[in-house]
């Protein structure tokens, strides 16, 4: 009897959800049963949030630095690392933390885990998801992160509350050997730079620099969301059940939100970016209306930010790697090196900001901070569109929206004019450049 088996885009996008749960499982573990981990190894909160940060500075620092060793070592190698370090941090804390300073290198290793699973489940859905599926794949990938969060509370009740706390952080080192094992199933094969010259094909910095700015702020603005909205709730009168529904709630919501503006993104053609600008912008608009003591507005507000202002992860990370070129994992690393900055230090800044002049100036300031990333990535397209034309990439693609047709397809590369390399994700009957190079006019963003 044949073995059943997963269609290519059904296992590659569950494998790479899989890993981004793996990555973001522990700190998530950590926090929910920090209460045993505590009581166990004997250290106070401050402790606990330096470990926390940790974690998440380890990540931001291995995105950055690691996000273009990623691709140079492809998707085989890169699977096979964030599997052995997933399973060396994992394992050592179920074996060897039993002292606070162990638990902090320990949390160091798991924090490169996590960025090295996100950066190759990146590249691996760059590299293997068809072109017109891709947001979607990118939108089911990252709803794995409220899945982690739910997962991390029901260990709780589950192994937590009996001090097997170690019991779910060896589950993660078992997972990272699954990992392991699954890269080295996958072939050998010569990856990297798609054709000659594409060494030169390197993501444009300067827009890659503005993204990360933009997400640091809007990653602080949303976990700080995640972290006080329902101590919020509970101190303008709702009870913590209701503030825990209204969580609840507005996570299931963002999830759904999150794989249906990856579906829509796959039907046109570019201008995502915007759509990840007005969220933002939305989010922010929804804390500065947060800031008003009362029930009913805080479960309308809390509920319109979980949803809509913290549902353009998936979309920016498609986006950004689909205009990144060839190096999926450099740009996405950017993306996550924000992305975990901002989770390092959103929350830490807001609580000393509740503590010196209130809830009320806190919601507001994160409000700002949206309202500023929506700025920021609409900056950062600009520049984007610009590098497109001034130096147009390897693979032709198509950008600046439009559903039948695209509205722009960039030049062809002027050391890799070939036919096997003609816009990959746009319609055949897509408007292209003239193959002189003299339709570069026509191809410049018109206010994008």
């Amino acid at each position: 009897m044949p073995r059943p088996h997963l269609p290519p885009f059904t296992g590659t996008v569950v494998g790479a959800s899989l890993m981004t749960t793996l990555g973001t499982l522990p700190v998530f573990l950590l926090s929910s049963q920090s209460v045993f981990v505590r009581e166990e190894l004997g250290f106070d909160e401050v402790r606990f949030g330096i470990a926390v940060s940790v974690f998440f500075g380890s990540a931001a620092l291995a995105a950055l630095l690691g996000g273009g060793l990623t691709d140079r070592m492809g998707r085989r190698r890169s699977t096979i690392l964030a599997g052995a370090i997933a399973a060396v941090g994992g394992l050592g804390v179920a074996l060897l933390a039993h002292s606070w300073v162990v638990l902090l290198g320990l949390l160091v290793l798991l924090g490169m885990a996590n960025a090295a699973c996100q950066v190759t489940a990146n590249l691996t859905m760059a590299r293997v998801i068809p072109a017109h599926r891709r947001g979607l794949g990118f939108g089911i990938k990252q709803s794995a992160i409220p899945i982690s969060i739910m997962l991390a509370g029901l260990a709780v009740p589950t192994l937590g509350a009996f001090g097997w706390w170690r019991w779910t952080f060896a589950a993660t080192g078992v997972g990272g050997l699954l990992v392991l094992l699954s890269g080295l199933r996958l072939p050998r094969t010569v990856e990297g730079p798609v054709a000659a010259g594409a060494e030169r094909d390197r993501p444009p910095m300067r827009a890659l620099v503005i993204t990360l700015l933009a997400i640091t702020l809007a990653s602080a603005a949303a976990n700080s969301l995640g972290s006080f909205l329902a101590s919020w709730g509970f101190h303008v009168g709702l009870t913590p059940s209701e503030a825990g529904v209204l969580m609840a709630v507005g996570s299931g919501a963002n999830l759904v939100l999150r794989v249906l503006l990856g579906h829509r993104a796959d039907g046109r053609h570019g201008r995502n970016l915007p759509g990840v600008a007005l969220q933002m912008v939305i989010g922010g608009l929804a804390l500065g209306v947060l800031a008003i003591e009362s029930p009913a507005t805080v479960v309308l507000a809390g509920f319109v930010a979980f949803a809509l202002g913290w549902s353009w992860p998936g979309l920016l990370l498609y986006a950004v790697v689909r205009v990144g070129r060839d190096a999926p994992g450099a740009a996405s690393g950017m993306v996550q090196g924000g992305a975990f900055i901002g989770g390092a230090t959103g929350p830490a800044l807001f609580g000393a900001v509740v503590g010196w002049v209130g809830y009320q100036a806190a919601w507001g300031i994160a409000g700002v901070l949206f309202v500023a990333a929506g700025a920021l990535i609409l900056a950062a397209r600009k520049v984007f569109l610009a590098d497109l034309v001034n130096r147009p990439p390897v693979r032709q693609i198509s950008y600046g929206g439009g559903r039948g047709r695209p509205a722009h397809v960039t030049a062809p590369h002027t050391l890799v004019p070939t036919p096997a390399e003609a816009v990959p994700d746009a319609p055949p009957d897509a408007p292209r450049p003239d193959p002189d190079g003299t339709a570069g006019a026509a191809t410049r963003p018109r206010g994008d």
